[in-house]
């Protein structure tokens, strides 16, 4: 097949879905077919991709107001030209809201059929930045996703969600997670050392600091006597969040086998955002066998067995996530246990297994096309 991925966000942006669409690009490549794929160009301009697996057609862009990390595309008509360039089979929108409608458009009119992966929780973000426009986040959604021949969501309740709200033709299809290179044995004792000196237990969040991470919620925990917090990640949110996280370790990003050692050395990992569609962090730290506390919304309902991999915790409740951590620092054994069985859970979500899965989605609605045209 021969795939176009238009994406949101590619690598080097560090995020879901910059992830998602490098491991989709190295999996096609590796299983014979041939995609390219189409992103906002990076603020260093439209350099070579070195590391990617496949051509990356880059399209102009600015930074965000207020978050220049996250890029938003221009109109442009290297889109269109992308997609009847490479012959497409099939459009791949990772993500689509600006540079995805505009692969969908294209996809239309040229006749080539598309698959929308939805990855982002528009409307939770409208309610955090603007307090407002959470209908009007829904409206644009259904509108971008209708068109497409399906949609593909990455846990049950995003499911759940999208058919809510009136999002026709959904479908679950998961995240991977790379198992070799998150996994216990990269438990590193000097690094250990070096975040917690007296012995401390360490008490980890990896992700953007941003709004509607409230990452904030970890204060509770700070204060808890032999715990440290250490946070992983960069955002707007890093100058308050020094403030309001007293004895916090702040590492930056942290990319690679060297975000998998930190994983590794953690003895809890704390998710705080309610918003998430998936939460890939999650996983990556059940692979690294260490026990998760996440809200009970969103993606980690499908990814954290209550009692048994970590605990689930009410939204937006500082004190559930204080205690939740408590618990779990005073009970060795409780977390080992906890550990073992996340890493057992995740063992079989590799990103090849998910990868196939892409490839049987995509087959399924080619063979749909031509049921339609015959």
């Amino acid at each position: 097949m021969r795939v176009v991925i238009v994406t949101e966000s590619f690598p080097p942006d560090v995020n879901g879905v910059a992830h998602c669409a490098l491991q989709t690009a190295r999996h096609l490549v590796e299983r014979g077919h041939a995609p390219i794929v189409v992103a906002p160009a990076t603020a260093a301009g439209n350099g070579p991709d070195a590391h990617a697996p496949c051509p990356v057609v880059r399209v102009p862009s600015l930074p965000l107001p207020g978050y220049p990390q996250v890029r938003v595309a221009l109109p442009s008509r290297r889109v269109a030209a992308a997609i009847t360039e490479h012959r497409a089979d099939i459009v791949h929108l990772a993500s689509p809201f600006v540079l995805g409608v505009r692969g969908m458009t294209a996809a239309a009119r040229l006749g080539i059929p598309a698959v929308a992966v939805y990855q982002t929780d528009l409307a939770g973000y409208a309610r955090t930045y603007v307090h407002a426009g959470e209908a009007a986040a829904w409206r644009r959604i259904r509108s971008v996703h209708a068109a497409a021949d399906i949609t593909l969501a990455p846990s049950t309740p995003a499911l759940h969600d999208l058919e809510a709200h009136g999002v026709p033709r959904v479908r679950l299809w998961q995240r991977g997670v790379d198992t070799v290179r998150f996994r216990p044995a990269h438990r590193d004792d000097t690094l250990r050392r070096e975040l917690a000196p007296n012995g401390e237990l360490i008490v980890g969040y990896v992700g953007r600091l941003a709004p509607e991470k409230q990452v904030e919620l970890l204060s509770g925990a700070c204060g808890l006597p032999g715990v440290r917090v250490v946070v992983v990640g960069d955002g707007p949110s890093q100058p308050s969040l020094t403030q309001a996280l007293p004895g916090a370790v702040f590492l930056g990003r942290r990319t690679g086998d060297e975000l998998a050692r930190i994983f590794a050395s953690l003895d809890v990992f704390v998710h705080t955002g309610p918003f998430e569609t998936f939460c890939q962090t999650v996983q990556e730290a059940m692979a690294s066998g260490v026990p998760v506390v996440a809200p009970a919304a969103g993606g980690p309902l499908d990814l954290v067995a209550h009692g048994r991999t970590g605990l689930l915790v009410p939204p937006r409740d500082e004190a559930a996530v204080r205690d939740a951590v408590w618990s779990l620092a005073a009970d060795p054994e409780l977390r080992a246990a906890y550990g073992a069985e996340a890493r057992r859970t995740v063992e079989g979500r590799t990103w090849a297994a998910v990868g196939d899965q892409l490839i049987g989605h995509y087959t399924d609605v080619l063979a749909g096309r031509a049921v339609v045209a015959a």
